[in-house]
C-alpha cells in the first residue's frame, strides 16, 4: 500500500514542477520545491538499488552539493527556507506576507527528508511528500475558484493537524532509534565500510565538507595503538563513571554513542570496546524534522552544519502548531513508546559523548519573519521539557545510568590543527592522581568556609559571593567533588552545588562561547541564588539581547537557580588556548577547566540526589541539592529545569577567588591569576609561561 502511496506522489510531483498555475513567488516557490523533492526521490532510488555505492567520490561529492546547496553560503539570503527573504517577495507581490513563516517551515521540512533518503524510510518520505502535494492543492485550488491565495490561518490549521496527527508515527520511531539497538543504520555504516575510502562518508546523508573529509584522512594516517588508546581513554571513562557512583554496568545492555562525523575509526573501535563490556551500540541521527528538534541543539551524530542561521531561524517552528492538545498527545505518545520499549529502555546505561570544536563562534542575526513561540507557547515549552525529562527518568532512571564526554578539535581550528589534536590527547590522558592531590589542597581549605568569594580583573567586572552547604560531620562529609578524568573528560575540576540563600552578585564575561552560540558582555545578576537581571550586548536593541539570553540561556524559564560553583584546575589547557590563539573555539568541556564556572540550571546531581557519593579521601559528597530539588518529592513540577549551561572566567580575567570562613576571616585561593595556596605552585607553571 505504501509503495503505491509512494509512487502516486512522486509522480504528481514531478507534474508540480512543471505547472503554471500560480503566480510568482508561488510558482517559483512549488516549482522548486518539487524539484528538490525529486531529487530526494532519486537518492532514494540510488540508495534502494545499491547503485550509490557505484559512485565516485567526485559524483558523491556533487550529489552532497546539490542536495544542501540552497542554504549554502549566500545562497540562504535567497532561499525559500529563509522566511525573511520569502517574506520580502510575497509583500513585492502584494501577496500576504504572514505566509512566509509557514511556508518556509514547509521548505524547511522538506529539507529535513534528506536523512529519509539514505535510510530508505519510504514512509516518512511519503507522508511528508503529501502534505507538499496537500498545501500546492489547498492553493491552486483556492487560485481556480477564487482568484485568491489561502487565508494564512488556513495554511497553519492545515499543518497544525498534519503535525497532531503525524506525532505519533514520527516520535515513536524518534524513542525506538534512541535506545534499540537493531536501528543499525550508522552502526553498520561504521563497522561494515572501509573507512580508508572516504566515499562511505556520503553514505549517512548528512553535509561533507573538506572538514570531515581532512579529519577522516587524518584518523586514517593514525597507527592502530593510537586509535585503540584514544578509544580507550573514552570508553573506560563511561566504565568509571559507573564504578565511581556504585551502579551497576552489568545490569545494562545498550550504550549511545554520540559524535560528529569524521572520526568513525575511532568509533569503530570504541564500538568493540563497548561491546567487550557488555554494550551494544546505539547511534542515533540528530534530530530534523521539527518534531523532534530541541531549538538549534543537535544531539545525536550529524555532519557539517551547512548553514547556523538557517538553523537559528527555524529553532522555534514548533509556534506554527503548539498548544495544550499538541502537548499533550505527544506526552502519550511518548508514554506509549517507553511502554512498548519498557525493556529496552531499562538496560540502557546512557549517553557516551563525543564533542568537537573548532569552528568560529557562531552570532545570529534576527529574523522577524522567523516563527516565534508566545509568552503562553514558551510555558507549554516548559512545560514539556519537565514532564518530558521526568518521564524518560522513569524509563530510564538517572541513578541506574550514567555518561562521559571527551572533545577533540577539527581541521577548520586552523593551520596547526595536527598539533593542537595532539595537545587535546595528552589533555585527555594527563595524571589524575596528580590532579586528585592538588584539587585536595582546594577542597580541605573550602569545607572550612562558608561561602566563597569572587572577583574579577581585567575589565571583567564580577563580583560574586557563592553561599556554601554546612557541613555537619567534617571528618567524614565534604561539600565539594574530586572531579578527575571520568565522565567528563580531561581532569581538573572540583565542584559543588551553592545554597541559594546568600548567593548574591554579578558574574560578568566579556566574551563566552555556549552551545555553539557567541555571547558579548555577557551578564548575569544574582540575588538569593537565582537570575534576577540578565543582558548581552549581541545586538542593538536590549529587548533583542534579552530575548536571546532568554531563548538560549534560560530556555525559555523566567529565571534559572546557579546549580554549580567549580574552580577549574586544568591550566595546562589554559596555556593550550593561548599558545594556540583557540580560546574561543574551546568547548564547555574544557573550557570549564580553565577557570572557575558557574552552571545555570539543575545541579549536577539531577535525579541522583540520593545517590550515595564519595571522593578519594572516603569523605561523602553531601552538598548534592538546593531549595528546587530539595521539592522532587512533594512538587516535582518545580524541582528540575532540564538544563545546565556553564560559564566560566579565564584566569586572565580573574581577580581572586577567596574562602571566606565562618569568622568572616579569608583565606586566598587564587589572587590576580595565580594559585597561591602552598602545594599548587605546579599549576601555575604553565600561567606563567
Amino acid at each position: 500500500m505504501v509503495n503505491i502511496r509512494y509512487t502516486l506522489v512522486t509522480d504528481r510531483i514531478r507534474e508540480i514542477a512543471q505547472e503554471n498555475i500560480l503566480g510568482e513567488p508561488l510558482r517559483s516557490y512549488f516549482a522548486k520545491g518539487a524539484s528538490f523533492l525529486i531529487l530526494i526521490d532519486e537518492v532514494y532510488i540510488k540508495c534502494s538499488n545499491e547503485t550509490l555505492k557505484g559512485l565516485a567520490l567526485n559524483e558523491l561529492k556533487e550529489l552532497n552539493r546539490r542536495l544542501y546547496e540552497d542554504i549554502l553560503g549566500d545562497n540562504y539570503s535567497v532561499s525559500f527556507a529563509n522566511p525573511g527573504y520569502l517574506a520580502k517577495q510575497l509583500k513585492d507581490a502584494g501577496m500576504d506576507e504572514h505566509l512566509a513563516g509557514y511556508l518556509s517551515f514547509i521548505a524547511a521540512e522538506m529539507r529535513a527528508l534528506i536523512p529519509y533518503a539514505f535510510e530508505e524510510n519510504e514512509d516518512f518520505l511519503t507522508i511528508y511528500m503529501e502534505l507538499f502535494v496537500e498545501v500546492y492543492c489547498m492553493f491552486t485550488t483556492a487560485c481556480e475558484d477564487t482568484d485568491a491565495l489561502p487565508e494564512s490561518e488556513e495554511l497553519r490549521q492545515c499543518l497544525y493537524w498534519f503535525e497532531r496527527d503525524n506525532c505519533e508515527i514520527v516520535s515513536t520511531q524518534r524513542i525506538r532509534e534512541q535506545i534499540d539497538p537493531s536501528c543499525d543504520f550508522a552502526v553498520r555504516l561504521i563497522m561494515d565500510n572501509d573507512l580508508h575510502d572516504l566515499r562511505y562518508l556520503y553514505y549517512f546523508g548528512e553535509y561533507i565538507t573538506d572538514n570531515e573529509l581532512r579529519l577522516a584522512e587524518f584518523m586514517n594516517n593514525l597507527s592502530d595503538q593510537e586509535i585503540e588508546e584514544m578509544a580507550r581513554t573514552y570508553t573506560e571513562g563511561y566504565r568509571i563513571g559507573f564504578e565511581k557512583t556504585g551502579k551497576d554496568l552489568s545490569k545494562k545492555k545498550t550504550v549511545n554513542i554520540r559524535y560528529t562525523l569524521g572520526i568513525e575509526r575511532m568509533i569503530r573501535a570504541a564500538i568493540l570496546q563497548f561491546e567487550a563490556m557488555g554494550l551494544k551500540p546505539v547511534i542515533y541521527r540528530a534530530a530534523g524534522l521539527s518534531l523532534n528538534k530541541r531549538g538549534q541543539i543537535r544531539m545525536g551524530y550529524y555532519g557539517a552544519i551547512p548553514d547556523k542561521q538557517y538553523d537559528y531561524d527555524h529553532r522555534e517552528d514548533e509556534a506554527i502548531y503548539l498548544d495544550r492538545d499538541y502537548v499533550n498527545r505527544k506526552l502519550d505518545v511518548i508514554r506509549s513508546a517507553f511502554e512498548t520499549n519498557r525493556e529496552l529502555a531499562r538496560v540502557h546505561a546512557g549517553p557516551a559523548v563525543v564533542e568537537e570544536f573548532g569552528e568560529e563562534p557562531f552570532s545570529p542575526k534576527e529574523n522577524p519573519a522567523a516563527p516565534v513561540l508566545s509568552d503562553k507557547q514558551r510555558k507549554l515549552s516548559v512545560e514539556y521539557a519537565d514532564k518530558n525529562g521526568r518521564m524518560v527518568n522513569e524509563y530510564i532512571p538517572g541513578d541506574e545510568r550514567s555518561y562521559t564526554i571527551i572533545a577533540y578539535p577539527r581541521p577548520c581550528i586552523g593551520d596547526d590543527f595536527e598539533a593542537i589534536f595532539k595537545e587535546t590527547v595528552k589533555l585527555n590522558t594527563l595524571d589524575y592522581k596528580k590532579y586528585e592531590r592538588m584539587q585536595q589542597i582546594i577542597i580541605d581549605v573550602l569545607d572550612k568556609a562558608g561561602s566563597v568569594r569572587i572577583e574579577g580583573r581585567n575589565g571583567n567586572e564580577t563580583r560574586l559571593v557563592v553561599a556554601l552547604n554546612e557541613l555537619h560531620d567534617p571528618e567524614h562529609e565534604t561539600k565539594f567533588e574530586n572531579c578527575v578524568a571520568d565522565v567528563n573528560i580531561p581532569v581538573g575540576e572540583v565542584f559543588t552545588t551553592p545554597r541559594l540563600h546568600g548567593t548574591e552578585g554579578l558574574l560578568h564575561v566579556k566574551k563566552i562561547f555556549l552551545e555553539g552560540l557567541e555571547y558579548i558582555d555577557l551578564r548575569l545578576e544574582f540575588s538569593e541564588g537565582v537570575i534576577r537581571k540578565y543582558s548581552c550586548r549581541n545586538f542593538k536593541d536590549d529587548k533583542l539581547n534579552a530575548k536571546y539570553i532568554e531563548d538560549n540561556i534560560l530556555f525559555h524559564h523566567k529565571t534559572l537557580p546557579m546549580g554549580e560553583f567549580a574552580i577549574g584546575t586544568n591550566t595546562t589547557a589554559y596555556r593550550m588556548a593561548r599558545d594556540y590563539k583557540i580560546e574561543r573555539l574551546l568547548p564547555i568541556l574544557i573550557g570549564e577547566k580553565t577557570g572557575p564556572h558557574f552552571a545555570v540550571g539543575d545541579t549536577c546531581y539531577s535525579y541522583e540526589e540520593d545517590l550515595k557519593s564519595y571522593n578519594p579521601d572516603g569523605k561523602a559528597i553531601v552538598a548534592r541539592t538546593n531549595d528546587f530539588s530539595d521539592l522532587r518529592d512533594t512538587e516535582p513540577d518545580k524541582a528540575y529545569f532540564h538544563c545546565h549551561t556553564d560559564i566560566t572566567i579565564p584566569y586572565d580575567e580573574l581577580g581572586g577567588i577567596y574562602a571566606v570562613l565562618n569568622d568572616g576571616g579569608e583565606i586566598s585561593i587564587i589572587e590576580n591569576g595565580l594559585f597561591v595556596m602552598e602545594g599548587l605552585e605546579e599549576l601555575n607553571e604553565p600561567l606563567k609561561r
